[in-house]
């Protein structure tokens, strides 16, 4: 991790300043986070701008989130991460408007502070029901401060070494009292109301998952390529000094380089309710290396008057029974929205059959956008025209001249005739 850019801090449980904090029941470093916060955001004339008091109500609203539900706190969380918190402005500063502090600096990744923890000790809330009153997990990843990975590392002798590793994740998280039918802590949540992603691993396996996640849901991560598609296992390997990659050091070097991580977070995360519980998903590696493909073939492709012959954007992406390809469309939309060159352009989704547009639509709408669905010819062309950016569904036979006898084609031409189908004359063999 660190021939990835990330810095490394010995932990000790004895002492929380050598960690950046100044007890063991804070679970941020607050000083690293103030500092990032300034330089992140800087004012008019590119100084930093940030008062004691707005440096206060950003770190307030990422630590205090108003809930004692984790995965809604842990929702909150995202969203402040990603959109960032508008505080007010400077009078005189594009009208004396409010400012949105940026938590992480997600186009250019070298700029965040990124800070990797073993031993990171957490003192637990009352009510805890072990002899220990504090929890240790393996690993920390923080960044700006901010702890958005733990952890868990178990040794590849010991019997199921990654569902040991994920109970304790999930003991650490508070999530096992429902299974256990306990009331008393186990953990601190707290530690995860920022989380992204929780690492379970024992070297020749490794697996991730999000908060509240069971076993059976952690999975492996086998793309090391970068988000731009560029790249192979071999080289990165090389870059590493190995020759080959376990499962650990290939989940490290696809999924937790300080781009890649920051880049799953903001574009690659949903949450979405479930029978009046809230739920976290994160993509698939399959997921994540498609878009990324699809996104690069978009912004380098050539158009078929530069080819000659061939509009070079398009692509297929070839997708088993169960692999998630209606949340592959909905990561891809919200990537090309966060994308200067794309967020104008439209998306149109086809498909064949009423009730697999029904279901797709109703995916899409993880997206965050209204979804348009086109109930005949003309009512796709009217969306299609629309200005701006939109998301719009259509059955592929609403690309037809025309979807009903009585509907006039919009061009206002008389509709083409189909060419008459005769059957043909069977041949029959005499017999003998």
């Amino acid at each position: 991790m660190q021939q990835l850019g990330w810095q490394h801090i010995e932990g000790s449980l004895d002492d929380p300043t050598v960690t950046g904090r100044t007890g063991f029941t804070e679970v941020i470093q607050e000083s690293v986070l103030r500092a990032q916060l300034r330089a992140l955001n800087p004012g008019p004339d590119g100084l930093p701008w940030l008062d004691d008091g707005r440096l206060a109500e950003a770190v307030a609203a990422i630590t205090r989130l108003g809930t004692h539900r984790l995965l809604e706190a842990n929702e909150k969380a995202t969203g402040l991460l990603i959109n960032g918190l508008t505080v007010e402005g400077l009078p005189g500063w594009v009208g004396g408007r409010g400012q949105t502090i940026r938590y992480i600096d997600w186009e250019h990744a070298g700029n965040n502070h990124c800070t990797v923890v073993n031993q990171y000790r957490v003192d637990c809330p009352p009510g805890f029901n072990r002899a220990k009153a504090f929890i240790v997990p393996d690993l920390v990843l923080l960044v700006n401060g901010l702890p958005l990975v733990v952890v868990e590392c178990k040794s590849p002798s010991i019997p199921e070494p990654l569902a040991e590793a994920v109970d304790q994740l999930r003991r650490y998280s508070n999530q096992r009292r429902a299974a256990f039918e306990v009331e008393e802590n186990e953990g601190n949540e707290s530690l995860f109301a920022t989380n992204q992603l929780l690492v379970a691993t024992s070297f020749d396996e490794a697996r991730v998952g999000c908060v509240g996640a069971t076993c059976d849901h952690f999975a492996q991560w086998k793309t090391v390529v970068d988000p731009q598609g560029a790249g192979s296992e071999l080289a990165v390997a090389a870059s590493l000094g190995r020759s080959t990659l376990s499962e650990q050091e290939r989940l490290i070097a696809g999924l937790l380089a300080p781009a890649h991580l920051l880049d799953v977070v903001r574009n690659f995360m949903l949450f979405t309710q479930s029978d009046g519980q809230t739920i976290k998903m994160v993509c698939r590696y399959q997921q994540y290396r498609a878009v990324n493909r699809a996104i690069a073939r978009l912004k380098s492709g050539q158009t078929r008057l530069q080819h000659g012959e061939y509009d070079q954007r398009g692509g297929i992406i070839w997708h088993t029974q169960g692999s998630g390809k209606s949340l592959t469309m909905v990561f891809l939309v919200r990537k090309m929205r966060g994308d200067a060159q794309l967020r104008r352009f439209k998306v149109v989704v086809i498909t064949d059959r009423k009730d697999l547009q029904r279901q797709l639509s109703g995916t899409a709408t993880l997206t965050g956008e209204t979804v348009d669905v086109a109930d005949s010819t003309t009512g796709i062309q009217a969306l299609a025209r629309r200005k701006g950016p939109g998301l719009i569904f259509a059955t592929i036979q609403k690309y037809r001249d025309h979807d009903t006898a009585d509907e006039t084609p919009p061009t206002g031409e008389a509709a083409p005739v189909p060419p008459r189908r005769t059957k043909k004359k069977k041949k029959h063999k005499a017999k003998e």
